[in-house]
């Protein structure tokens, strides 16, 4: 089974929020439904990223690292066009 690092943008305060999960397409509907309590109040996202990991454990290391002062650069050099519209 394969594990997704993703990261969405809050159209309301323009901050990035990195998390993992098997599931991606249910994990985004959660996110904008509000039913996840991190993000609720940031609504709404925009999945702007996102990874295929082979197990949990890439998975969980690449979110670590995408929060990370060197993992938000990375992301945002990868991202430059979208970010900079």
């Amino acid at each position: 089974m394969n594990y997704y690092t993703y990261i969405l943008k809050s159209k309301k305060d323009n901050n990035f929020y990195v998390g993992y999960t098997k599931d991606l397409n249910l994990r985004f509907k959660l996110h904008q439904e509000g039913k996840v309590e991190s993000t609720k109040n940031r609504r709404p996202l925009n999945l702007i990223y996102y990874e295929c990991c082979l197990n949990q454990q890439d998975a969980i290391k690449r979110e670590k690292y995408l929060k990370t002062y060197l993992g938000r650069f990375y992301i945002k050099k990868r991202l430059k066009s979208y970010l900079t519209g």
